[in-house]
This record gives C-alpha cells, structure tokens and sequence, in this order.
C-alpha cells in the first residue's frame, strides 16, 4: 500500500540512530533513491504480501502483528523514531527463501516513513557494508543450515526411539503367540492320542456323540468366560479339585487351575458326569481338559496376533506413509497412535489420562507433522516428570471454531523467567547432548505457520499445560501457500 508522497531530507535522515554514521553523499544517495511517505491509520503492509520495501519509522506509532489462524496477534507496538521493518532481508537476494512479508504493519495515527525499495536496499547495503553483508549472509543461512541439520536429526532420533519401542511393544505378543503356538501344538497332540484312547474303548456311538457334544458347548463356554478375582479363584479351583478327587481323578489340582481360567464350575462338571458312565468319566474330563487348553491357547495367539495387527497399524497411522499429506483427520486418531508408538516412555511412575471429547469434528491438517507435534509435547512433558513420576493428561474439546488439544503434566513446571523463550529456536534447559532446542520451535511452526493454529502454555509447580488450537476449516489454497513458503 502506497502512501502520500514527501519530500526526503538527508539531514533528517542523519538524525536517525541508522544513519547518523552515513556520509552526506551516502544519506543524499538514500534520499535520491529513496522516497518519504505519509500513512494515515490503517494497514501499510500485510503478512504473505511480496516483501518490495524497507521501512524506516520518521514520525508516528506502529503496530507490528503475525497471523495465528483467523487473528492477528501484536507483537510490537512503538513510536520510537528510526524503528524499521519490512524488506530488511533484501540483502541476502536470491539465495534466502521467497521474499515475502513475515508480519504486518500498520499504523495507528498519521506516520511518515523513510522507504526504500527491496533491491536498492540490497545494493546499498552491499556497496556500503560488503564485510557487514557476509558476516550476516554467514549468520543467516549458518544457522537455517543449522536448523534443517538438527531438524534432521531431531527426526532421526525420534525414529529410533519410535523403532526401539515399536521393537519392545512387538517383541511381547509376539513372543507370547510363540510359546501358544509351541504349547497348542502339544495340547493337540495330547488330543488326539485320547481321541484314539476313548474310540479304542467300548463306547457307543451315542456315548462318542455325547462327548463331541459335550466338548463344542465346553468351546462355547469358554468364550464366554469372564475374569474371576484371585480369591474368587482360588476358592474355585479348591472346589473342583475336590470335585475331581472325590470322582477318582488322580491330579485334580492340575486340571482345576485350566477349568477355571475357562469359567467352568463343579455345576458344569455334573452335568458332564450325568452325560456318561463311571468309566468313561475320567477319559472325557481329560480330553475335554486339552479342549479347553486348546481354546485358551489359541485365544491367546489371537490376543496376541490382534496386537500385532494393531501396532504396526499404529506405526502405519503414525508415520502417514499410505495417507494423502494433506487432508481431513480425527486428532484421536493421530493421539493414540502417537502415544501407543511412546507407550515404552512411560516409566511405572508416570500415567496416562485421556479426557477425549469424541463429538468434536475433524480439522483439516497434515497428519504426520501433527504426529510430530504430539511426539514433541509428550515427550517434554515426560521429561519433565522423569524423576518424581506424575501423571500426564491428554485432553481434546471444541473451542468456538478450533479444536484444542492439551497436554497437561503434574510436573516441576516452566519458570516465569524463560517461558517466553521455550519456543525460541535453539533454546533448552536440557544439559548439553540431550536437547536440540528444537522441538518446540519445530512444533510452533507446524501448528501456527503451517495449519494456521495456534501453540501456548499455562505453567505453575504440578500443573503444566501445552495447548495447541487448529482450525476446522482449512485456508484458501493462496493464504495456505503463502503459509507453506513462509514455514
């Protein structure tokens, strides 16, 4: 936006803290090259547009702001004469990222600026500061390089953590349906020599029904079992063991414990007794005890094949290698496929609180950055509850046109006195080779530049509270392009 034209005097330039060092020919060539504007309240420019000047404040209040979805945010409010902003990167030319306008500006009375165009800014400071420039393009892109290294690594080092949990979390049911598989393998060998034990007896052909009878409802039953307490089933196994003995079944205390698990009773064991005769008793309680032992056996390599299934689905979820990069996501979908990849990270005295609100809507989003988001707010608030234990609560509401996600930990907290410096890039209160400083600085730029959200924090002692909002609707396709190139 163009203001009213001025008349530029170099001497008013030299009174400005920028310039009083310039010599009268260097402040004569700014004012030829430059111009004076007048600016009556209102915007002079707006965040995302082509950054094409550079603004020195000669008279008057500006106001500074970025965008944090539909808001825009102050972060600067000043009279201070020789304040500048706008094109001030113009000097790194080609090689920095697309020149556009990180915040904007507006004034809030009648202003005069001292402007200069984007590429004459460039070419002064290069003509005038050649060293100065190097030293600056050095700083600039050392420490994005910086940046895009750690970023890197910090992506590594979650992938391995992510692998070794992942690898911890697999080897369990997968070892479980190992043994299942080798102790079924036995229990159906067992099966089958007292199959061929009862048909080599003289048992009738109704008596064999009976007992084929008898083993599908003992089937049937067994998946329908619930879980007894261990006193409730203790007093159960004591009963049919006395059940057993009383019938002339030798080791009925092996046989009761499978019983048991299986939900039978010494009810179910007479109505099997009332089913067959006094010699073919002990023969189908025993093969209707490898029945059982079958079915709790290959339950539990169902238990833990489904748990298999249901990890590598979550890694699947987590990493969004089979998923669009952009598009309309469940948060708790992503939450828990997050914090079941981080479930190794939680030590015994840490616990876990979920308070989902499972009616908010879906939000437009790349859902593996938001993985990364939720990686990095766990695992902060994890650290922070290392050595006293604590409990870390997720919790998901509706917030008028956002969804916010929470991640409160009862832990030390954040001090007053850094809190505002959590998300600068680099900065840690991690001892050296532990933190990049990078997380929430990573996170701050996937939630607010790259969804148009917004990333906060509430922190006393024993209650600390990261908040991320997104918005439900996603930006129009030039706005979410400007936000991208801007990230």
């Amino acid at each position: 936006m163009s203001g009213q034209p001025e008349p530029c005097d170099w001497t008013e330039l030299s009174s400005l803290f920028l310039f009083e060092k310039l010599t009268e020919e260097q402040l004569t060539r700014l004012c030829r090259e430059g111009r004076v504007e007048r600016f009556e309240p209102g915007p002079v420019y707006t965040e995302g547009d082509p950054a094409t000047c550079f603004y020195v404040l000669l008279e008057g209040t500006v106001v500074l702001s970025r965008r944090v979805g539909a808001d825009d945010v102050e972060t600067n409010r000043t009279s201070q004469r020789g304040v500048y902003a706008g094109a001030f990167q113009a000097y790194l030319g080609d090689r920095a990222r697309a020149a556009r306008y990180n915040g904007s500006l507006r004034v809030t009375e009648p202003s005069r600026f001292f402007v200069l165009p984007a590429d004459t800014f460039a070419e002064v400071m290069r003509d005038w500061f050649p060293m100065a420039v190097h030293l600056l393009e050095g700083l600039f892109f050392g420490q994005e390089n910086s940046r895009q290294i750690i970023n890197q690594r910090e992506r590594l080092l979650a992938l391995g953590s992510l692998s070794a949990g992942l690898t911890h979390e697999l080897n369990n049911p997968a070892a479980a349906a190992v043994r299942a598989t080798s102790a079924l393998r036995e229990r159906v060998a067992g099966m089958r020599h007292k199959l061929g034990a009862i048909t080599a007896g003289r048992y009738s052909r109704e008596t064999l029904v009976t007992l084929v009878d008898i083993q599908e409802r003992t089937a049937e039953q067994v998946a329908k079992a619930s879980p007894l307490s261990p006193l409730e089933a203790s007093d159960r196994e004591d009963a049919l063991s006395d059940w057993l003995d009383a019938h002339g079944i030798d080791d009925g205390w092996r046989l009761a414990p499978v019983f048991v698990q299986a939900g039978l009773d010494t009810d179910w064991l007479d109505q099997v007794a009332a089913l067959v005769d006094e010699e073919t008793l002990e023969g189908a309680i025993r093969w209707l005890n490898y029945t059982v032992e079958t079915e709790l056996l290959m339950n539990e390599i169902e238990d833990s094949t489904t748990r298999v299934s249901t990890l590598v689905n979550a890694a699947r979820q987590y990493s969004q290698l089979d998923r669009a990069p952009f598009r309309s996501v469940d948060v708790h979908e992503l939450l828990d496929s997050t914090l079941l990849m981080l479930s190794n990270k939680f030590g015994e005295g840490i616990s876990l609180v979920k308070e989902y609100d499972r009616t908010v809507p879906e939000v437009p989003a790349y859902p593996g950055e938001l993985n990364q988001v939720w990686t990095n707010l766990v695992d902060n608030a994890v650290a922070a509850m290392a050595a006293t234990g604590g409990t870390l609560t997720v919790r998901t509401a509706r917030d008028h046109d956002r969804v916010l996600v929470e991640f409160r930990d009862t832990g030390p907290g954040v001090p007053a006195e850094i809190r505002e410096r959590i998300f600068e890039p680099f900065f840690t209160t991690k001892p050296v080779g532990e933190g990049t400083g990078l997380g929430l600085d990573i996170s701050w730029r996937i939630v607010v530049r790259k969804h148009h959200g917004s990333l906060d924090v509430e922190s006393v002692p024993g209650d600390t509270r990261f908040q991320v909002r997104l918005p439900l609707t996603a930006p129009d396709s030039q706005d979410q392009e400007a936000q991208e190139e801007a990230s």
